[in-house]
């Protein structure tokens, strides 16, 4: 036996099936204009980013040579970084690194390891620092040394340490950990460590211990002649009895 649908069931039907076939007419409609634009857009993207290549730019920019980088979640590590600056009153100072990491979100400080900085200071010695590890502070200027800490002058001292703070801008150095000193003339060794006045005060504090080498003093070569003058002039004078007895025992 044939069911028969009522008019308003059919015409009910027939507009669902109308509105699922407009729906799709116009995704597709869509999809036509949207994916040739996509390719469009992304094919302009990479040709823009090889020819005019925005982080040559931005390198060009900043004081800063690059090797590889890797970037981690919000983290990018540089290989042999080499940074270069000049303090407020233009003293120079560089920078360089086996790996320099740092974090986007926190892009005022970067992490060093084996690390080695120079800076110039105001009596225009220079000042080489090597460490371990250490982080950089670009906007206040401020290097943290840690691990195997070493720092050489110009002018021929030496000092190891285990932690350095080195504020380059303003010419200070401290360290709150034991520091050995290698000096011209002897050692130094004390619990603390003070550079103030951009290099031209040192100071050290607590358990100093200073061991000095003094230079012995040279002979007067006046003084010499007369000496080998005596023993000349004595063997022209005749020897009494008395002397010829007693050099002959």
């Amino acid at each position: 036996m044939n069911s028969v649908q009522s008019p308003a069931a059919y015409q009910t039907g027939m507009d669902a099936r109308f509105a699922t076939a407009a729906r799709h007419s116009r995704l597709v409609r869509i999809l036509r204009v949207a994916v040739p634009a996509a390719v469009i857009l992304s094919m302009t993207a990479i040709v823009g980013i090889s020819i005019f290549n925005p982080f040559r730019i931005l390198a060009t920019k900043l004081p800063l040579d690059m090797g590889n980088l890797v970037v981690s979640g919000t983290k990018i590590t540089m290989e042999s970084p080499h940074l270069s600056g000049f303090s407020p009153d233009q003293r120079p100072y560089e920078l360089w690194a086996r790996t320099a990491t740092q974090d986007v979100t926190d892009p005022d400080h970067v992490d060093l390891a084996t690390l080695r900085a120079k800076v110039l200071m105001e009596d225009q010695t220079t000042v080489t620092m090597d460490a371990r590890t250490g982080q950089f502070d670009t906007k206040s200027q401020v290097l943290d040394l840690r691990k195997d800490v070493f720092l050489q002058s110009s002018t021929g001292y030496e000092a190891r340490l285990t932690s350095a703070l080195v504020d380059i801008a303003n010419g200070t150095v401290t360290s709150d950990e034991p520091v050995d000193v290698k000096l011209l003339n002897g050692t130094l060794r004390s619990d603390r460590l003070r550079v103030k006045e951009k290099g031209d005060v040192v100071l050290f504090e607590g358990n100093v211990v200073m061991n000095l080498i003094m230079d012995h003093p040279e002979a007067d070569p006046s003084a010499q002649s007369d000496t080998e003058a005596a023993p000349a002039a004595n063997s022209n004078k005749p020897h009494s009895p008395s002397a010829r007895r007693a050099s002959a025992k």
